[in-house]
């Protein structure tokens, strides 16, 4: 399949809530509102996770040991304004989203996800992965433990980033790797997390 790469929104630098009204009314939330996301919105929640913010690769919204930078973020898309159905690697240092595969993959997510219907409802998900060698180089065993942290890290962000926007989502670690793996087709990566989000 021929590459394509979609440019996201550039994303905002300030907001009208606070950190603290943010970290108040974070909520873990299973049930969203049939309504499409946009891609502004995906633009600033993709940032959030692992955006560039200085002149350097190494300057991101997410520390990293090292400045290894161990995550690749996967988007599942199904119903995103302006976005095809598929599933795209997120790039940022452009801020933007290749295509990897075409198609709506959240049934199948949500059945790798032993069956938690409400990734299927959702109108995307974010697949964070891992190159765990990218951190074990420099650290041995130890880099395990950090790029747990970091994906923390970077979850967390995304829950923050959520509530300002109206959006909810939630952090799903039950799922069966290897199915995770297939749906992606990226078998050197290892499957942290799923955050299905939509609109509360």
């Amino acid at each position: 399949m021929a590459n394509t790469t979609i440019k996201l929104p550039q994303p905002a630098i300030d907001g009208n809530l606070s950190v603290e009204a943010a970290l108040k009314n974070r909520r873990s939330i299973r049930e969203y509102q049939n309504k499409a996301l946009t891609l502004k919105e995906l633009s600033q929640l993709l940032w959030s996770a692992q955006g560039i913010t200085g002149s350097s690769s190494h300057y991101r919204t997410t520390p990293s040991a090292g400045a290894t930078n161990p995550l690749k973020l996967y988007l599942i898309a199904g119903e995103i304004t302006g976005l095809d159905a598929g599933i795209y690697h997120y790039d940022p240092m452009n801020n933007s989203l290749s295509l990897e595969k075409k198609g709506d993959y959240r049934i199948q997510l949500a059945q790798a996800a032993l069956n938690q219907s409400f990734i299927a409802d959702a109108p995307a998900a974010i697949i964070f992965t891992a190159v765990f060698n990218r951190t074990t180089a420099k650290y041995g065993q130890r880099g395990i433990r950090y790029v747990y942290m970091e994906v923390g890290h970077a979850a967390q962000n995304i829950y923050l980033q959520s509530v300002p926007l109206g959006l909810g989502t939630v952090v799903v670690g039950a799922f069966e790797d290897d199915k995770i793996k297939q749906i992606l087709e990226q078998p050197d990566k290892e499957p942290l997390y799923i955050m299905p989000m939509g609109w509360v």
